[in-house]
């Protein structure tokens, strides 16, 4: 018996490439039992908005591993992301991402770039909680979990450790971020220390991604919140030489999900031209984590046999590297018939169960963070409250003046910001305002400097009644006495 896979051949070129790809990992050694289910275009035009049906959420839930080609979603809104979609319901956390050189047979201003980016997968501004709050404003809500930044920087740990690397980078913008990236960052520090084998630093995001283009060979392991790791795994993979060889595994505590990171190049489906290759070293990452690390390394192995050979596809064929172009199916017959060879310039793979994320260690390990993170919870206080207007007047101090006239019930106004920026009190002229105001009333002393939620919503009611238009309240709070809010400019 072989392990239950769920399978989406997709669409534009995701057909041949899956077929291609399926083949070499039978002629492997791979034991499988496919099960294929159908995702992407047809799904959405059928009147399904995800792209993903309930056989297919069945099948995952039997098979808990889903080998995944590109597939097209219709342009036009109303159709979500189905990479998404899967992600988030299924909980797959971890994305993760080898960038690899491949010189000289494939070009790269950086030969010796080998570098696994694990990006977070679920939440940041990819939550997807999105307003528009104002006739001139839109929000998006950058969400980060203790949970969720104890699951990710332990994985990036656990993974170094179980692959042989040597070093985990942080990468976030906690200069600016201070709480939300701050997190990220202090969950790091914290967790670092409990692996004294592996090395540890933490650069910001934007002079990190700058080395990172630059001297990609001073990183092992980079794990970073989500938006940062979507965009710099791209990167990554593209100056490691082609994104079209880049494969992905999305990991969760109960599923797991593997593709390639490229589109479903629908220019070029059916003329046998596409590179199955980005699918391919996905799939071998699949074998690894379920377990069939001998089949990995026999595929791995040929296929940089092939490399090496200069047998390859379009995408990546050069005068100078290359010694024959061939379509897909002659490079998945080129990588069959290299199976047991080993590459002579590239240092040959091993894998073995310990490089496994198998999903039972998984588990455990999750149990593990759940009985380390549960800690009692601090004292929360509710000090004061931010009211957000929308307000067309004309300056940040007639808005004030206004406010401040308003009987706040022992709320006493302390700071008017537009885009985050302080314009009242001691605003400057100069900074441009938009329709967007954030107002903070703070409780005053005689209070013992808390609020109340009934002085809250009486506050809201009176400017209600004023013809002031309230968008939004965030309630600020200090919990074990620190605020749990952005202080902000004079605060």
């Amino acid at each position: 018996m072989g392990s239950a896979v769920t399978v989406a051949y997709g669409d534009g070129i995701g057909p041949e490439i899956m077929e291609a790809t399926l083949r070499i990992l039978s002629e492997g050694g791979a034991k499988l039992e496919i099960e294929a289910v159908d995702v992407g275009e047809r799904v959405y035009r059928a009147g399904n908005t995800a792209g993903v049906g309930e056989e297919v959420w069945e099948s995952l839930r039997r098979t808990r591993v889903f080998l995944k080609a590109p597939i097209t979603t219709p342009q036009g809104g109303g159709f979500k992301s189905l990479n998404v979609t899967v992600r988030k319901t299924l909980g797959l956390y971890a994305n993760v991402r080898p960038c690899v050189a491949y010189a000289p047979f494939v070009r790269t201003r950086h030969p010796k770039m080998d570098v696994v980016i694990i990006r977070e997968n679920e939440e940041d501004l990819y939550a997807g909680i999105e307003h528009r709050q104002t006739t001139q404003v839109m929000q998006c809500l950058k969400l980060i979990t203790q949970p969720g930044c104890e699951k990710i920087v332990r994985y990036a740990f656990e993974y170094a450790r179980r692959h042989g690397r040597r070093k985990v980078t942080c990468f976030t913008k906690d200069n600016i971020m201070k709480m939300t990236d701050g997190l990220f960052h202090r969950v790091f520090d914290t967790i670092a220390p409990e692996y004294p084998d592996i090395a540890s630093d933490h650069m910001i995001v934007d002079i990190g991604a700058a080395r990172l283009a630059d001297t990609p060979e001073a990183f092992d392991v980079i794990v970073m919140p989500n938006l940062y790791g979507d965009i710099l795994s791209d990167v990554a993979a593209q100056i490691a030489g082609s994104i079209g060889l880049a494969g992905t595994a999305n990991i969760g505590t109960r599923c797991a999900m593997f593709e390639a990171i490229h589109g479903s190049a629908p220019d070029i489906a059916g003329r046998d031209l596409a590179n199955p290759s980005g699918l391919l070293l996905s799939a071998v990452m699949m074998l690894v984590h379920i377990g069939q690390p001998e089949a990995a390394t026999a595929v791995h192995n040929a296929w940089l046999a092939t490399l090496e050979a200069g047998v390859h596809t379009g995408d990546v064929f050069t005068a100078e590297g290359s010694r024959e172009r061939v379509g897909t199916r002659a490079f998945a017959d080129a990588v069959i018939s290299r199976l047991g060879q080993e590459p002579k310039r590239f240092g040959p793979i091993r894998y073995a169960l310990t490089d496994a994320d198998a999903l039972s260690g998984l588990e455990a390990l999750e149990g593990e963070m759940r009985r380390q993170t549960q800690t009692p919870a601090p004292k929360k206080d509710i000090v004061g409250v931010d009211i957000f207007l929308e307000w067309h007047g004309a300056t940040p101090e007639e808005l004030g003046a206004r406010l401040s006239r308003v009987e706040s019930g022992g709320l006493t106004l302390s700071m008017i910001t537009n885009r985050g920026v302080k314009v009242w009190p001691r605003g400057h002229a100069e900074t441009f305002c938009t329709d967007h105001w954030r107002t903070r009333f703070l409780a005053g002393s005689a209070n013992g400097g808390m609020a109340s939620h009934a002085q809250i919503l009486a506050l809201y009611s009176k400017l209600v009644d004023q013809g002031f238009d309230v968008i939004k309240t965030e309630n600020l709070c200090d919990f074990d006495g620190q605020p749990g809010y952005s202080r902000g400019q004079g605060q």
